[in-house]
């Protein structure tokens, strides 16, 4: 099978790409790299000419909600039109759990995207998962006041990215599939105490506060609406094991 990954370098795209390899596809990266723009639309017939599946993981870094519709209805439109011209037969696109029943900030965008491709054209199959092991890492520091560093109060059920990109690869395998079965993880965690503890893992051992975010999104942080419901395919790796790979890199770096 011909795969093309959108974000193929990013958390998750570059574990797709890794998944798709090791089981004898062939994958294509989109990127400007190899010279397709994502935003433009710019190579992208081109590139997908000949290709059974595309898998969109790609992602921006912002919490406005605004920003965040924009690339996602400009890159999952400029994706579909050149499917349609291509010939793909399979869209897939990775979505977060909750995004649909709390459109706020960051998650406005992945809601928008679901509802362009399921209206889109091209056979589609949408893979909602929680927030990555990496998330912890990803916001530690963000905001800072001397060594306190704070984090929104919130709950969350945290999956290995690994694990996501390789679910991915087996969806396209399946073929179309509409909503799949939510992803997540085995445990349900404090945000506080995962960043705590991938800052106790850096060598970090300044203050974590939680801070309670405003507004619906905030609520739903805390409220458990951003977890998995029955019937989500569950996770191995625990974010302890992916703090203990942590360690042993630094350790034998």
């Amino acid at each position: 099978m011909r795969i093309a990954v959108a974000g193929g370098t990013g958390t998750v795209g570059r574990h797709v790409v890794d998944a798709a390899r090791r089981r004898g596809h062939e994958v294509t990266t989109l990127s400007r790299a190899t010279g397709t723009d994502l935003t433009t639309g710019t190579g992208l017939v081109e590139a997908l000419r000949g290709t059974d599946a595309v898998i969109d993981a790609t992602s921006i870094s912002t919490q406005s909600a605004k920003a965040s519709e924009t690339f996602f209805r400009t890159v999952t439109s400029h994706l579909l039109e050149a499917e349609r011209s291509a010939g793909v037969d399979h869209h897939l696109a990775l979505s977060i759990v909750g995004s649909d029943r709390a459109p706020f900030g960051y998650y406005a965008g992945k809601a928008a995207q679901e509802r362009l491709v399921s209206a889109g054209g091209t056979p589609w199959t949408i893979l909602r998962a929680t927030q990555f092991h990496e998330f912890a890492a990803q916001i530690y520091r963000q905001i800072a006041f001397g060594p306190i560093s704070l984090v929104p109060k919130m709950i969350s059920q945290p999956v290995a990215a690994r694990g996501v990109g390789l679910r991915l690869v087996e969806l396209a395998e399946h073929g179309p599939s509409g909503h799949a079965p939510d992803l997540a993880g085995p445990e349900v965690l404090r945000m506080g105490d995962m960043v705590r503890d991938y800052a106790r893992a850096t060598g970090d051992t300044g203050p974590i506060w939680e801070v309670p975010l405003p507004g619906g999104f905030g609520r739903a942080l805390r409220d458990g609406t951003l977890l998995a419901g029955p019937g989500a395919t569950l996770g191995t790796q625990t974010f302890g094991d992916w703090i203990a790979d942590i360690t042993t890199r630094k350790d034998t770096a």
